[in-house]
């Protein structure tokens, strides 16, 4: 019995690992290619325009010829997820911190340009190879750090859930708004419209919140962009001021 006999097909299929090879010629369909067209169709439909008959379709195969690459839907989604997420950028850093916040970083970039990644389904922890080497990224970056493993498994998935989520909301947004407004005008309006119907009386401490600038900034104009980058890092150093807590001074 070999190594291989203890890890799972689908597994094996996510890690590269090739099936003993049969006899007659080679096949003209492999893994790589049913994901590459998943991944293509993605790009340009979205997550929900992603189906065996279509993929199969664009490759010039039947359906049924997939399931002997791939054995199911969601599987599929887990080869097309980490093969769209792509290994981690270089993120040599001279702190955790600093470390962290690039990864985060980095790890939302990507996001940014495949938004339906944050819509894959979470079936299980990371276990693909470029998962693995996001993890191995963060962990390198922690290992300057007095934390444990189990903390250092926290704030990674701390981070990262932040990052999906961050972006899954503001895509989402932006699919909600009138057509050609921007974040920072619907921003303003949303609380110049609520300061009028929030009670003071009722719900005090959302009417002063309502009434004061923090609506009314940046000023209109302001691309996108820098308004969600404010945003995106205040929470991000709200996290990172978290895990500064949990380590001695001097660790960073």
């Amino acid at each position: 019995m070999t190594s291989e006999d203890f890890v799972p097909a689908q597994l094996r299929r996510l890690w590269g690992i090739s099936e003993p090879a049969r006899l007659g010629r080679p096949a003209a369909l492999d893994v790589n290619l049913v994901v590459a067209a998943a991944v293509e169709i993605a790009d340009r439909d979205g997550l929900g325009g992603v189906t065996l008959p279509k993929v199969a379709k664009s490759l010039g195969f039947t359906s049924m010829s997939l399931y002997r690459h791939v054995g199911s839907k969601d599987e599929l989604l887990t080869l097309m997820a980490d093969s769209a997420l792509g290994p981690p950028p270089d993120m040599d850093t001279a702190g955790w911190r600093e470390g962290l916040r690039s990864w985060a970083f980095a790890q939302r970039a990507v996001f940014q340009r495949r938004p339906w990644l944050t819509h894959v389904p979470t079936s299980g922890p990371p276990s693909g190879p470029n998962q693995i080497a996001w993890m191995e990224a963060a962990l390198a970056i922690m290992s300057r750090t007095r934390l444990d493993w189990a903390h250092k498994v926290g704030v990674l998935s701390l981070i990262s859930g932040y990052v999906v989520q961050s972006v899954r909301q503001h895509s989402e947004l932006a699919e909600g708004r009138a057509d050609g407004q921007g974040q920072a005008d619907a921003e303003r309006d949303y609380g110049r419209a609520l300061v009028r119907l929030v009670d003071p009386e009722r719900f005090p401490e959302t009417a002063r919140l309502f009434s004061s600038a923090l609506f009314e900034a940046p000023p209109p104009g302001t691309p996108d962009a820098t308004v969600a980058d404010a945003d995106f890092s205040l929470g991000l150093e709200l996290i990172l001021d978290g895990v500064t807590v949990r380590i001695e001074p001097g660790d960073s």
